[in-house]
Parts: C-alpha cells; structure tokens; sequence
C-alpha cells in the first residue's frame, strides 16, 4: 500500500488551516544532560549483548519467570489505574406520565438552553482566541483536582469514511482491512510480553520480539490481551466486510475483545451517517442494518453514539437514538462560536431534548467535543502545537507528515518521560476547566489511523509510559488510562451521581443529574473564519434525487415481501420473497452506504460518487424487477412466481445506467389493443389522483379494472430544447382510486367501443420564432396579453408571460398571494462542494422573451417555459401544473418542475437557484424540516453572512405571516433554502464549481447531470386562531393537508405496464388488491412494513415474530384545516388496533421494540406506557411526533 495514501488523507483541510495561523513563537526543547549521554552508551552496550545472545537469554528467562510466576502467584495483573468504570447500568429518566395522545398534546419542552437563544446571543465577531484560535487562554488554579482527582480516558479510534476519496472497496483494500487486523493483534499481543517478562518491555525489545510475538499469538488462539489497551469502532460496513475475510481465529479475537470491554463498537451503523440531507427512514434503515448484523454475528449492541465527521448535527438523530436504547451520544462538528460559548459556562456536556417534549422522555446526554477538529492536535487540549507532539505516529521517519508547527514528537523514555507527562498533563487540565466533571475524554486518532502494528505500538507504548508516570504521582491529583467510550460515560455518570454539579434554577433532566437541557439543531457548521459548509446541502443534486427514488422503492419493496409472505399458506410460496433476500439486503446496504457522510451529501471524488451511483443503480434495478413480479402473485396471476421466470409487467419508468435521467416507457396503443397499467400504492390511505402514463398515439381510452370507462385527458409530452419541445409522443391523465397499500389495474386501449377517447387539451403558445408547428390533434392558439391564467376549482394562477414566470395565486375564497417567481444565479470563486461563498447577491438571468406554452384540459392544466438567458442553450426550464377533480388533494397545490442543465463551462462558479418573492410578512423568519420528520425554525441574521443564513431543506420549507397566510414548499429531494428578505424564499437547485475548498477533498463539483428538481407549493390560511410565528420561538407545525401532499410527494404510486399487448375484446380478469381492512387515520404513517430478516425467515418458527411493522404519529398545527380538506375520514386520536389492521390476516405476538429492532423493555426508550397489553389486545396509543416499532407475527385467516 503506498504511502501517499497516509499522507495526503489530510481530512478537510485542518493542518493547511492550523499551518497558516501558527503561533508566532515556540517552545525550545530541553536538551539531553551528560548524564543522560553515558546512560545512553551503557544502554547501547547492553543492546548489542542482548542482540548476540538473544535467544538463549530470551527463552532461558522467558521460560524461567513464567513458571515461577504461575507457580507462587498465579497470573499477575498488568498495571492498572486505580479507580474503575462501573458497570453497565440502565438509564433513570423521569417516569413518564401517561396523557390521552390527542393532537394538541405536543407541547413545549422546558429548557435551559435553546440554539435560538445562542444564536441571538452571540456576536460572531470570529475573534482571536491565540494558541486556541477559536476560543481564548485557557489557564487553571491548579487545586480545581484537589477533592475530586482527574480522570483521563484517552480513547484510540480511527475514523474510516466507506468512501471519499476512494471507494468503499478501495479504503478497505488499502487501509481499512489493515487497520482492524492492527486492533485485533495490539490490542491482544502486549499482554503476552508483560507476563513473559514481567515488566513494560522496552523499544528494542518489542521490535527484536515481534516474530516471535506473532507466532505465540497464533498458536495461543489469539486468545491474550493487555486489558488496559482500548479501542472503539464505529462502521458496520467496513467491519462486516472484514468479517468475511477474517480467519477463525481473528474473529474469535475481536469477539473476546468486544466481550471483555477492551474493544467497544460505537454507533454500530452501517455508516457514520450524514445529518443534513439524510431521510429519517433511511437513518432507522442504516442504523438497523448495522446494529441488526451486529447484533445476529458479535453479540452485542451499542449503547453510545460516536458521530465526530457529520457536517452539523440534527435534533432528529437525538430523537431516534434514544428511541433505539442508545444512552449517550458524542458530536465534534458544530459551529466554532457555539462551541466557545458553550465552553465558556461549562455546557458542552448536556442532556438533548425535543423541542415538542414536556415530559423528558426524549433526553439523551451528549458530550460536544470542544476544539477545531477530530485530530490528535485538536483534542488533548487548546493548544494543537503542544498536542501535535503526543502523535506518536508522526515521529519522524513515519509516513504521517510532520507536525506544521514544527515540533514534533520524540519516543518517550525514562529520562523524559516526566518533562513529557507534566507537558501533555498541563494540556489535559487545561481542556478539563472546559467541562463540570473531573472525568475527562481524550480522543486518540484520526482518519484511517493505526493501520500498522508499528504504528499502533508507538501510540501505546509512549501513552503508557506517561500514564505510569502520571498514575505513580498522587501529587499529580490525576489518573490516566486507555479507554473506551463506555468507560467515559459510565465514569462520568458515576461522579455525577455523587457530586452534585447543577447550577441554581437549572432545569436539567431526571436521567443524569448536573447538567443543562438543551433544545434545538446545530446547522449551519462554521469551521473556522466564517466558512460555512452550506453548499453540500445542494453538491450533486442528481445523486441526492436518486437516493430518495431508492428509498421509496426499497420501501414498496419490503411492503411487497412482507404481504407476500403473510398471505403465503405453504412452504412453497416462501420460496420466491425468500429467493430474492440476498438482493433486498444488498439494496438496504446500498441506501445504507450512501448516507455516509461522504455520500448524499455530494462530497466524494468523481469516480467514488460514480461507485455510489452504480450501487444504488443496481438495486433499483434488482427492486423493480422484483415488484414487477410480485405484483402478478399478489393480483393471483401466479400463486407460485419463480425468481427466474420472466415478468409479465415491467416499470412505467426506467434508467438505463447510474447518471441517466428516467424515461418512461410509451404504450403503443394500436387500433383494437389494450393494454393494461397496474398501480401501486405505498401509503396506508386509499388514494385518489390524477395519474399519467405515456402513449405513441392519441386516439386512447382508459377503462378500469371492471371495464368501465374513465374521463381521460392526453397532452403532448415535452423536453428541454427550444427548437423541438414536443417529443411526438403524448401523456394521458387520469383520476385513480388505489386502496391503501394495494394495488388496482387500468387499461389504456385503442377502439374499445362505447368510449369516449381522451379529450385533447386546448394549447397556447408564445415564441418569436415563427416555426411554430402545433401538433396533432391538438388546437393551437397565440398567447394574447402579457399575463396569462391557468385555473381550477381552488385556485387561479397568473403569469407573467413575457418572462413565463408565475406572478400571482388567487384562491377560490377571494384571497391572493402575490408569489414572483425568480430564477438567479449566485457567482463567486470560493465555493466548493462543502462550502457556499457568494459573491453577492445572486442576479436574475430571465430576460424577455422565450417560448411559453400553455396546456389547458379538464384534468392537468400547465405552464411550460423555456426562457430566454445570456446562453445559448437555457440552463433551466419549467413547468407549473395544476390538477382538477373533486376530493383530490392535488387540488390544492401547484406542481413546480424545473429541469435544470448546468453542464458545460459556461456555468463554471455559478450556483442556480429559484427564489419566491411573497407578500407574507415572515419578517425573514421560516421552518424548514429536520430529516423529514420535523420542522425547526430559522431566523435571518444580519451578523452572519449570507451563506450562514442557509439551512437544509430535506423535504419541508413554509413561512407564515401575521395574517395566518402560510406559504409552504415541499421537495422531493433534499436541497438548501434561505428566506433573505421578508416574505422570501429561495430554494438552490444545482451548482458547478471549478475550485476546491480547501476541505480536503481535492477537487470542484464539475460533474453536473441534466436533471429534474419537483416542488409541490401549497398556500393555506388560518380557520382559527392566529400564532404569532415572530414572537414564538417554537417550531411550527405542518397542516394536515400539508403532511398529505407531502407523503404523496415523497412515496409516489409505483405503476407497471403489461409487456404484451392483448386484443381490447379479450377482456382479462385483473382486479385490485387491497389488504389493509380500512384506510388508516389521516395522522398515522406507517414508516414501514417488512421481514427483517428475510434470509433467515424460514428458518424461523412461525409462532415467533417474524414481520416489523413501524409507525409514525403525525403532529399538525390544528388551526389549519384539521381534516386535510379531502380524503380524510380519521385522525389517530384513539388507539389503533393491529389485530383488525389487515384484511384476511391474522396479527399474532405482538411485542413492542426500539426503532433497531433490538430492545423490547420499551419503558427503557422513554416511550409513554400503554394502555392494556399489545399482546393480548393488540390496541396501539402512539403520541404525536412518536415512531413505534412492533415486531409481529401474521398468518392467513383460515
């Protein structure tokens, strides 16, 4: 392996950065005495003899202390430090009082510290703090230890990302396999020389040793360890791949260091996951998916979180660990000036609650990290010069580059082990004043670290030297030692439970008593010199779009598995779900993979996002293959579908490769043929909509599962070029009706007689070139005017037509929103793909001009522009829809779709987005989502630059004004939004950049996509009681209308069409699916339906609980229309019973567990108590904002 892969692994540029801000002078070293000269000849004198008579002295000694030592005393016990972890123990929340889970429950929770509060608190005047840059002279009295000795775990890691500047296979080809083998021997060799010799062994002889250290490991079964070594692991996803090269004998090592405490696994995940732009279903499926192999292979489950890399931190990630039976959790990357603050009253240790939790059953303690970054030179103190010099593994001659402060480490010994142990000693004291507790953490790594024995041994050899020293000094009032994050927090919690650390009036919370309660997200991150790493909420759209498409097939995916299964009667029918296991877990994995921190935030080297993309590629693939079988099993085409027979059906939509943009596939529609469309519905309410399929011809009906005829409408389909917009094929819309989580069938047909085809739409057209041709059969017409109207039953759009940018929403009630589109593009050489750093304002680029054209029919009315730019070719065009029909919640909105095409030099530096301007008084305050699962509110600061007021919008961004108007824009992928100037909303939807931003990636984002970014915008005002959304400092809550459009958003219809084309009097049998009794309330979501372990299903007896089912209870903001306005009969207001959940299924065993699916003493996870027994009758309660997951068992009715 080369070793320009250690050295140029600088991660996010943090030693260019210290290097340029060095302190001004530096610490002369001590030279070495005299004395220390003639020890060193008699030491070099009694090497050589040891050298030339090594192996007689060796086994001769060796043999002789070994049996006498067994013989009087037994096997002696290495040095150790005096005081001890406890034991594991159970958390001791606050016992939960039970409350009727109605809607307006959701209350605020009492806190002593918000982030609202800290951001209007502080000034951000980015000052110079000295050797800590960040903060300020961190100094001591020197009696702080004098009741209460300090107690130092240095904590070894290594922070593996599964793809950056490689990929996941090249990092562990090259480093990570390397590294878990150097865990695995150092971790379990040193023991071995200390009862051999009874004693530290020195340099020379662990070098001239280590042969025959290897072998006695290997014929000892790898089975001796030095207890006091400590290490901590946190991805999944490299482990397991090592697990399946490891021999026997290296996994029985791991295993037995797992189990006796010295080797602990942190977070457990598949990945170290991003915050920002991640989904709350793919977090739970990722973390799952690690914990779950974990678990089935090691034994064990993680108990504390180790997320030091994620770029800003989401409340959301609190609230799920919790609720998987994590206790602690440990975060490194919030902003520089929060950190200060937070260090200056002792509060970067707290208990994290949610803002909507009265009863602290949320609370998870958390440890911030205080300094720059995750580094040796960042952590053992404030001040990295001094740190720098404890990285043993960049003495010289190793493969680390140098410190840049230029003092560098030196191998510790006895003549300076004191100078060395007082200097590092200082460093600890001086981080400890920054915390409550005299128990102190001190991170020992770094990316890709410990990845050879050599180097692993110089950091534990010279720490223990030091550590002997400092523990054999009572003087000192300190005691170090290795250790584990475990040992940390267990030792923490046992100070805190005797001394009282609490400050007067401090909330606190009842788990762990002594510290702050704190509400709140840490976006956006500032590294240092108000950088702020907002421009990953948006680096590489494409890929961001793509993760969600596999998010929501793999969820339809397992929806379909588990049905498959539940209403499979014989052992035969098993066989296909079953069969296909291997790729359903290769598609959780991949998902997992991608919300590497590394991955859906855009952030990896073009070749490693290209291997990310193929992954994901290859399972949407491998799903929709899948679906479009069982859907032939579960309409009763095929009782018994074989995996390697062929599908009937194949996908309306397909990709053909990783980058593509997806196509769908066309109905030929010939005279007299049929052919039919099946729809899936993921979501658990029947669902009504306008639907779209894509035909050849135009002369088509549509008729239902019974042959009955439906309105249709047909359109032509368009495409991104100025001089041909129409493709020559045609879209046919029409209203659907599919049962929650079913499946219901269509026929597109040509000459069914008896009915009416599909009505043309009217067209209308703007363009100066006179080649318009207007395409068969429609009518066409000249825009007249310069605004032009689309309308429907709620709702009138005006546009400006010639910009073709909308203008103005008029509603049904007589009010109106004055809503100017703009699209602008932002210009500067600073940004990169983590960093956002205009150069100004972003400039509007629609000039007058361009083609506008408008589709007017009795279903979907739209806008289409292509408009004039400076360039040539437009970097963007748009359509604006709006739907008809009666019930229909698309009603309601309007349908944004931008194609976007930044793809060649003359977007360099520039960064696209789309801004709202309104006439809502917001007074530059929005909510925007955390993870899809809840809103937190932002607030436009003027003493932060403009790329510090952006903030990620994973699905969710609305504002609201004094009037109770609120202005809400979902999205289908994750992006970033700010609100700049009252009433604004700006949403980025791509960005080219040339340059590197000197985070350590190495590169700009330059491989740009063509692709499509989909809004649904909603307008809604108060029907009671107006909140004053300025003077609140609560986050606000979405509408019940607002949650609907945005699970229809989110979890579209999955639709397939038949490969053979059937005579229209041959009229076939499909009929629907429908396997849910009734549609679920309007404020329940089932986050998903599946068979955990599919691999293992028949294997498993089938009276125990083989299928999860997990559930989600919507909070809404009741002062808008509590009944969603359409297509919502109930709101979970009352408990939910799963026994009557699915029709002609059977619900047997139900048991309540975590989110990971691994604890099943719910009371632990701080969940509310039940009402009744769930086993016995099957009534769930669940709280707004709650998940609950369930494991049960189903079996066929007879």
């Amino acid at each position: 392996m080369p070793f320009s892969s250690y050295i140029t692994n600088t991660r996010r540029g943090t030693t260019s950065w210290a290097q340029s801000l060095l302190p001004s002078t530096a610490t002369t070293p001590t030279p070495k005495s005299k004395l220390s000269a003639r020890k060193s000849r008699k030491r070099t004198l009694l090497i050589n003899f040891l050298f030339t008579n090594f192996f007689t002295i060796a086994l001769s000694v060796s043999l002789f202390f070994f049996f006498l030592t067994l013989l009087l005393f037994g096997i002696p016990k290495p040095i150790s430090s005096h005081f001890k972890s406890k034991p594991t123990r159970l958390s001791k929340p606050r016992k939960p009082l039970y409350r009727k889970p109605d809607n307006v429950a959701v209350s605020e929770a009492k806190v002593d510290i918000t982030t609202k509060d800290l951001y209007d608190k502080i000034e951000f005047l980015d000052v110079d703090g000295g050797p800590w840059k960040q903060g300020w002279r961190v100094n001591y009295k020197g009696d702080e230890w004098d009741n209460e000795k300090l107690k130092i775990f240095v904590v070894p890691h290594s922070h593996n990302d599964p793809g950056w500047k490689l990929t996941v296979e090249e990092y562990y080809d090259r480093q990570s396999r390397h590294i878990l083998d150097t865990i695995v021997d150092t971790l379990s060799k040193e023991k071995l020389l200390w009862l051999l010799f009874g004693v530290e062994i020195s340099n020379l002889l662990d070098i001239i040793v280590e042969k025959y250290l290897d072998d006695c490991v290997l014929k000892c079964g790898g089975n001796v360890e030095d207890v006091r070594r400590k290490f901590i692991w946190e991805e999944m996803s490299y482990l397991e791949r090592w697990w399946r090269d490891a021999s026997e004998i290296k996994r029985e090592s791991f295993t037995n260091l797992v189990k006796n405490g010295q080797l602990e696994i942190v977070g457990g995940g598949w990945v170290m996951n991003d915050e920002a732009n991640s989904h709350y279903f793919a977090i739970i499926e990722q973390i799952a998916e690690g914990n779950m192999w974990l678990n089935d292979t090691i034994g064990v489950i993680p108990k504390n979180s180790w997320a030091i890399d994620p770029f800003g931190y989401s409340a959301t990630m609190a609230y799920l660990l919790r609720r998987m039976g994590f206790e602690n959790m440990l975060i490194q990357r919030t902003h520089y000036e929060l950190k200060k603050e937070l260090a200056l009253r002792k509060n970067l240790e707290y208990i994290w609650r949610q803002s909507w939790d009265a009863e602290e059953t949320t609370d998870i303690f958390v440890h911030m990290m205080p300094f720059y970054s995750y580094d040796i030179p960042h952590t053992c103190g404030p001040e990295p010069a001094v740190c720098c010099q404890f990285d043993f593994a960049r003495m010289r001659g190793s493969v680390y580059e140098l410190c840049p402060w230029g003092q560098h480490p030196v191998e510790t010994n006895q003549d300076n082990v004191q100078e060395r142990a007082l200097k590092l000693l200082d460093q600890y004291k001086k981080k400890s004043t920054l915390y409550r507790t005299s128990t102190l953490l001190i991170p020992l790594g770094d990316d890709f670290r410990y990845i050879s024995i050599a180097e692993a041994e110089a950091q534990f050899r010279n720490y223990q030297l030091i550590f002997d020293y400092i523990n054999s000094n009572p003087s000192l009032n300190a005691e170090a030692k290795f250790g584990t994050l475990d040992d940390y927090f267990q030792t923490l919690r046992e100070e805190a439970d005797r001394i009282n650390y609490s400050r007067p009036d401090e909330v606190g919370s009842g788990q762990v008593g002594g510290f702050p309660s704190l509400s709140g997200d840490f976006f956006t991150y500032a590294d240092r010199e108000q950088d702020y790493w907002s421009g990953y909420y948006v680096s590489r759209p494409f890929f961001k779009a793509v993760d969600r498409v596999l998010e929501q097939t793999l969820r339809a995916t397992e929806i379909m598995i588990a049905l498959l299964l539940g209403y499979c009667q014989r052992a035969q029918c098993e066989k296909f779900p079953t069969g296909f296991a291997y790729k359903l877990t290769a598609a959780r994995r991949n998902l997992a993979l991608f919300q590497h921190h590394d991955g859906v935030t855009g952030t990896a080297k073009d070749h490693v996002v290209q291997d990310y993309g193929t992954r994901m590629h290859t399972s949407l693939q491998d799903l929709q293959i899948f679906m479009s079988k069982a859907i032939e099993v579960l309409l009763g085409i095929r009782h018994e579908k074989s995996d390697q027979n062929p599908s009937q059906f194949e996908p309306l939509q397909v990709r053909s490769k990783y980058d593509a943009q997806p196509v769908y596939n066309a109905i030929s529609a010939r005279e007299g043929t049929s052919q039919s469309v099946v729809l899936f519905n993921p979501l658990e309410q029947t669902r009504e909509e306008v639907v779209m399929v894509i035909v050849n011809r135009p002369d088509v009906s549509v008729l239902d599962s019974n042959w009955t005829c439906v309105q249709s409408q047909i359109s032509p389909e368009l495409q991104h070029d100025k001089r041909k917009i129409f493709t020559g094929r045609h879209r046919v819309h029409w209203k659907a009706s599919i049962p929650a989580m079913g499946l219901q069938t269509y026929y597109i047909a040509n000459g069914f007689v008896g009915c009416e085809k599909a009505k043309p739409a009217k067209l209308k057209y703007l363009s100066k070139s006179n080649s318009f041709s207007c395409p068969t059969p429609y009518t066409c017409s000249k825009v007249e005017g310069d605004v032009a109207e689309i309308r429907n039953q709620h709702q009138t759009l005006t546009f400006d037509v010639r910009r073709g940018l909308l203008q103005k929403i008029s509603r049904i009630n007589g009010s109106q929103n004055v809503v100017v589109e703009e699209i602008g593009m932002y210009s500067g050489l600073g940004s990169g793909a983590y960093l956002f750093k205009p150069n100004g304002d972003a400039l509007p680029i629609i000039r007058l001009g361009g083609l506008m054209l408008i589709s007017e029919g009795p279903l979907m009315q739209e806008v289409y522009s292509y408009p004039s730019t400076a360039w040539e070719a437009s970097p963007i065009s748009h359509s604006t829809r709006i739907y008809n029909g009666d019930n229909l919640i698309q009603g309601f909105i309007i349908e944004k779709e931008y194609h976007v095409e930044l793809l060649d030099r003359d977007f360099d530096d520039k960064e696209l987005i789309v801004r709202y301007k309104t006439d809502i008084d917001n007074k530059r305050i929005f909510y925007s989502d955390l993870n899809g699962f809840q809103m937190s509110r932002r607030e436009t600061y003027d003493k932060i630059p403009l790329q510090g007021n952006y903030y990620p919008i994973p699905s969710l961004a609305f504002m609201q004004g004094f009037n109770g108007h609120r202005f809400s824009v979902h999205s289908r992928q994750s992006l970033g939004v700010a609100s700049l100037k009252n009433g604004w909303l700006e949403i980025m939807l791509d960005r080219r950049l040339v340059r590197d931003d000197g985070r350590g990636l190495g590169q700009g984002v330059m491989d740009n996509r063509a692709m499509n970014v989909v809004f649904h915008i909603l307008v809604e005002s108060n029907i009671s009681s107006i909140s004053n959304s300025v003077s609140n400092p609560l986050p606000l809550s979405p509408s019940l209308l607002s949650h609907l459009v945005g699970a229809r958003l989110n979890y579209p219809l999955h639709a397939f069409i038949a490969k053979k084309i059937q005579e229209v009097s041959v009229q076939s049998s499909l009929r629907s699916f429908a396997p849910l009794a009734a549609s679920l309330p309007c404020d329940l979501h089932i986050v998903n339906f599946k068979v955990p372990r599919p691999l293992k299903y028949s294997q498993q007896p089938p009276e125990g609980s083989r299928f999860v089912l997990i559930l989600q209870r919507r909070h809404w903001d009741s002062t808008y229309c509590p009944k969603g306005r359409s297509q919502c009969v109930s709101v979970a207001d009352e408990p939910v019973n799963l026994f009557s959940m699915f029709k002609g299924l059977a619900v047997l065993n139900v048991k309540a567990t975590s989110l990971n699916l691994l604890h099943e003493d719910t009371a632990s996870l701080g969940y509310p108590e039940q009402l009744g027994d769930v086993a016995q009758e099957g009534h769930v309660i669940i709280s707004p904002m709650e998940i609950q997951a369930y494991k049960l068992e189903l079996r066929p009715n007879e």
